[in-house]
């Protein structure tokens, strides 16, 4: 017969094992599942520069053996809709935004009843692109050149039509600050995202865009689109041969293009941490950077760092806030 020692030592014996066996299912398949797919989240459609640069993070990011991602769009509201699913998103990294001004800075500007607060409910990880805007005419007008396309603008009745991702875009404040600049009178013409003004530019419907190099290079090469000039103070090594405004009669004028990834506030900083090194692991090595330098989308290096990027959302608040006082646009 056992010593009641040894039984109550058996008996915790076969307790732990009972409650080993009772997690390890839950272990197992935390070790053995597929990684939960990560989610970028896009306040466009499909086909625009958002597009392009979320497919780049997204390579990026699955690199990690098993790690799926998933590009999610959600147009509509000049980005807000996508920008308020990611903040009311459980901050755990899975799932990301991929947006530019409009639904980051310049919403708060815009929209009186937007549900979320950029400063508040997103965490900057990550500058994807920045670069050259360009101004982009449909071939039928009359227009060569910036003076002339501004000769036209003023003296045309009803001005000229352009078209944007939505009210609060970059394309949408650059036209604007030109309009301001220049006195030529300039009509928004809001869309869900740039590939649909884009096919309206492309049949005629609107006059021009202001819009990324890789939206409009193919077109132009093609004589579907002609390129008038490009918004930042130097010309983009994408386009050698196309003036800036700066040089084409608009002393100083410059606006930045750019596309960065946001998480939610409350992400772990480990997480954050690991998107950023994935996309600098990218912008370091294979075709990625030759091929954003070609579409004039390479971000200066002041911009790639986290601080530098915080910075930047910092001083572009501050901006769009005086070009929406200055130029008089009302919120909704």
């Amino acid at each position: 017969m056992q010593a009641p020692s040894l039984r109550r030592r058996r008996l915790a014996a076969s307790l732990a094992a009972l409650a080993a066996l009772a997690t390890a299912p839950q272990a197992l398949r935390a070790q053995d599942s597929p990684v939960r797919p990560v989610k970028l989240l896009l306040g466009a459609p499909p086909g625009g520069p958002t597009d392009f640069l979320a497919r780049m993070l997204a390579d990026a990011l699955s690199a990690r053996p098993g790690q799926g991602v998933v590009v999610d769009y959600k147009p509509g509201a000049a980005g807000t809709l996508a920008a308020e699913a990611v903040a009311q998103a459980a901050p755990d990294g899975f799932t990301l935004l991929v947006a530019g001004p409009s639904s980051t800075v310049a919403a708060p500007l815009f929209f009186r009843t937007l549900r979320y607060d950029p400063a508040r409910d997103f965490t900057p990880v990550a500058m994807l692109g920045a670069g050259a805007f360009v101004l982009v005419v449909h071939p039928s007008l009359p227009a060569r050149t910036v003076a002339e396309f501004l000769a036209l603008a003023r003296s045309r009745e009803g001005g000229l039509r352009f078209g944007s991702s939505g009210i609060g875009s970059a394309g949408h404040l650059c036209a604007e600050l030109i309009g301001q600049a220049t006195g030529a009178r300039l009509l928004h013409v809001p869309y869900k995202g740039e590939a649909q003004a884009a096919n309206d530019l492309l049949g005629g419907q609107i006059d021009f865009m202001i819009t990324a190099p890789n939206m409009a290079l193919p077109h132009a090469r093609a004589g579907r689109l002609r390129i008038l000039a490009v918004t930042t103070r130097e010309r983009t090594a994408a386009l050698p041969e196309v003036p800036t405004l700066h040089e084409a009669g608009l002393p100083g004028f410059e606006y930045l293009g750019w596309l960065a990834v946001f998480a939610p506030t409350g992400t772990p900083r480990a997480t954050v941490e690991a998107v950023q090194a994935a996309w600098a692991r990218t912008l370091a090595e294979g075709p990625v950077p030759t091929r954003l330098g070609e579409l004039g989308m390479r971000a200066p290096q002041r911009l790639e760092s986290p601080a530098g990027l915080a910075a930047f959302l910092a001083s572009e608040q501050a901006r769009l806030a005086r070009v929406v006082k200055e130029t008089g646009l009302k919120a909704e």
